[in-house]
């Protein structure tokens, strides 16, 4: 059956979230009985918080289930200005769109800064969703790929500098970076200054990731000299809180970057849900403890996946950061996912999505038990 909806060019520049897609059909497979190894979801497999719970449910009984203001309470746009300047960051409330999501506060920076044919430089590998909401605003990409220098960006800056001119608009920055874990390095980041500030280019900083690192310290890049006005700052509560479900992310910029972004916050989402913004203040607040035990149950698995490649033979770059492995495959990734989900009922993110062909993103956000199976199933499937 077809359709008569004429459909706009803007939303055929795009293709569906292969992570996405991943992810629903390794629960299709579930669902009709498969015991599917899911290592495709960027989601912490523990439960939010037990006091951040009940701050939800407080915030209900409360009655808290009204609109809010379009940009925050002010009780949460007040604890992320606090956390903001204990990163070193110049922030306050006057200056946060709390958001549904840090997509969306993503979504909205790339739609508030960039016109038709504006360049955009990328990292790669990349977010998925980075490339789809460059080309939903109408930009233009330029891509510095990392993949030959293990991920890192340091060793990547002159290529980083060849991408970068006077007619780049943005450039975006994932540390710790989702595909990879990659940590960049504050001279890393400090160059990436140096460049903003000569091309006079603002840089959005996804700092998602930003409280599960291991081995590396994390620098946000607004709190280096030079950044407070030109970094777009984008975070939330959905990796470190383990709130995915939730909805609840946030940016931070100028004033005026605030002004004109809520322009097209206020006439979407409208705000983001009340009593979900009451449970973020208490995630912010009380909940180190839990975020920790987290973050050292991250580690404790990927170095147990270290061990178990090294075992097999199998080499890959370890990155600092975040809980994802991109571990080398077939020339033809995406037919190597197929197989392995298909044979080995392991489910794996093809590295193509995020412009890294010849890779696979595996997540640890699994037992270690799952851990262990994922592997022993992809070598005796013959894939590892």
């Amino acid at each position: 059956m077809t359709d008569a909806y004429d459909y706009s060019d803007r939303i055929g520049r795009v293709e569906p979230s292969a992570t996405l897609a991943i992810s629903n059909l390794a629960a299709e497979k579930a669902a009709e009985g498969a015991d599917i190894v899911d290592l495709s979801v960027g989601e912490p497999d523990f439960d939010t918080p037990e006091n951040v719970v009940e701050a939800g449910k407080a915030a209900l009984d409360a009655g808290h289930t009204g609109y809010t203001s379009s940009n925050g309470v002010p009780e949460l746009r007040e604890a992320i200005a606090a956390k903001l300047r204990s990163d070193g960051i110049d922030a306050s409330a006057d200056e946060v769109v709390v958001t549904p999501g840090g997509k969306q506060a993503l979504y909205e920076t790339f739609q508030t800064l960039i016109d038709d044919g504006d360049e955009v430089v990328l990292l790669d590998p990349a977010w998925v969703s980075y490339e789809a909401m460059v080309k939903l605003a109408g930009g233009e990409l330029s891509r510095v790929d990392l993949a030959p220098h293990g991920f890192q960006l340091e060793p990547a800056l002159d290529d980083l500098a060849e991408a970068v001119s006077d007619d780049t608009e943005l450039l975006v920055v994932n540390s710790p970076s989702n595909p990879t874990g990659a940590v960049f390095s504050e001279a890393a980041l400090e160059a990436v200054r140096d460049l903003a500030v000569e091309h006079d280019l603002a840089v959005i900083s996804d700092e998602i990731y930003e409280r599960i690192v291991y081995d590396a310290d994390h620098v946000s890049l607004a709190s280096l000299d030079g950044m407070a006005d030109r970094t777009v700052t984008v975070n939330g509560f959905s990796k470190a809180y383990s709130m995915t479900g939730w909805r609840l992310g946030y940016l931070h910029a100028t004033e005026e970057f605030v002004g004109q972004a809520g322009k097209l916050h206020s006439h979407s989402v409208s705000c983001a849900t009340n009593f979900v913004q009451r449970a973020g203040v208490e995630a912010l607040e009380n909940t180190d403890e839990s975020v920790e035990e987290m973050r050292r149950a991250f580690a404790d698995r990927r170095d147990l996946l270290v061990d178990l490649f090294d075992e097999h033979g199998v080499d890959v770059d370890v990155g600092d950061g975040a809980f994802y492995m991109m571990i080398p495959v077939d020339e033809d990734d995406a037919d190597w996912c197929e197989r392995a989900i298909e044979q080995a009922s392991v489910a794996c993110v093809p590295g193509s999505a995020f412009n890294a062909p010849g890779f696979a993103r595996i997540s640890y956000a699994a037992s270690e038990e799952r851990l262990r199976e994922a592997v022993d199933r992809l070598v005796a499937n013959d894939l590892l």
